[in-house]
């Protein structure tokens, strides 16, 4: 059963350990730099939230505190290291984020920047309720610009 954990001086090492598959590197940070992006961001509000079934730990994600408009959670960071792809562990984790996320209700919405050509990501997003806003960064034109609003 997957679980959501935060870091700790006691698996930040395996956490740091995590990869994706080749093709995935040009869509996601490797996870040292998922933590490091979490401290840089510490004055928003960064949480660095991994995720684990049994004693594995399968994957992680960066979320920070957006205020500026529109004011919201950043869901900078998502991965699954490639070891434990294709086996839910994306959608359950996504979906144990948006809950806690809603949980805490500091704002209304969750959004996240997704590679035009990263398919399993935007599905993945997608199947869990996410669309998308219409709005293209100029910083990163190849992104779909991602908005999940809580119900």
């Amino acid at each position: 059963m997957i679980r959501l954990l935060d870091v700790t001086e006691e698996n930040w090492l395996e956490v740091a350990r995590l990869s994706v598959n080749k093709e995935q590197k040009n869509f996601v940070a490797p996870a040292i730099g998922i933590l490091a992006r979490g401290y840089v961001y510490r004055n928003c509000n960064s949480r660095i939230i991994v995720f684990a079934d049994d004693d594995n730990i399968v994957g992680a994600a960066l979320v920070r505190d957006l205020d500026e408009e529109p004011a919201c959670y950043d869901l900078q960071e998502f991965m699954i290291d490639r070891r434990f792809q294709n086996k839910g562990y994306g959608t359950k984790a996504l979906s144990l984020i948006l809950e806690l996320l809603a949980a805490e209700r500091k704002y209304e919405c969750v959004e996240v920047c997704v590679n035009k050509e990263d398919a399993p990501a935007l599905h993945v997003y997608e199947t869990a309720g996410f669309v998308d806003t219409g709005y293209i960064d100029d910083d990163a034109p190849d992104c779909l610009n991602l908005m999940y609003y809580f119900k």
